[in-house]
């Protein structure tokens, strides 16, 4: 490694960390706010990954996921769904009860939330994670999903129900939801 690379990477570490201390010393929710979303932004970027998980801020934006200011929500969502497509991040996000948070996200009014919250599961699927992510009441949720005003919400479930779920699947939570004349489980976002 030269000596420049060396320093940009001490640099870049520096920042990050400047940035996770920020987050925990201020008292604004706006401060806080503009944090989380710069730290989202970075987790999109594959070389501050070891940093980022060094600085555990896979468990920042997992705290965020129960927070009552929905920016918090949201931009934490964003920065697990950047981080999600990284194995090691994936296996962190999936050991601190990740699937549980992130389907809780799920019932969001903000279609961007419900949005990150549909790719990171997908992105957490795993045979150990499978059962868990495509849980019936998920499979439901999707496909009332694909029945969206949204298009972009309609496709990424089709995505989720083609790419996670078993034909069989799809077609047993089909079965459960007639009959059932309100959704049950997990509330469809307000368009």
């Amino acid at each position: 490694m030269s000596k420049k690379s060396s320093s940009e990477n001490s640099d870049r570490f520096e920042y990050l960390q400047t940035l996770v201390t920020e987050f925990q010393d201020t008292d604004s929710e706006e401060a806080k706010e503009q944090v989380l979303a710069n730290l989202a932004n970075f987790a999109y970027d594959p070389n501050n990954l070891d940093y980022l998980r060094e600085l555990q801020v896979i468990d920042l934006f997992l705290d965020m996921l129960t927070e009552e200011n929905e920016n918090f929500v949201e931009f934490g969502m964003g920065g697990l769904c950047n981080l999600s497509m990284d194995p090691e991040c994936r296996d962190l996000i999936l050991q601190n009860s990740g699937i549980s948070l992130v389907t809780n996200c799920l019932s969001s009014h903000r279609e961007e939330t419900v949005l990150s919250a549909i790719t990171i599961l997908m992105n957490l699927l795993t045979p150990s994670s499978r059962s868990e992510i495509t849980d019936p009441a998920i499979t439901q949720c999707m496909l009332r999903f694909s029945l969206s005003e949204s298009p972009r919400l309609r496709n990424l479930a089709s995505v989720f129900l083609q790419d996670c779920c078993s034909e069989e699947q799809v077609n047993r939570a089909e079965q459960q939801m007639q009959g059932q004349q309100s959704a049950v489980g997990i509330p469809l976002p307000k368009d």
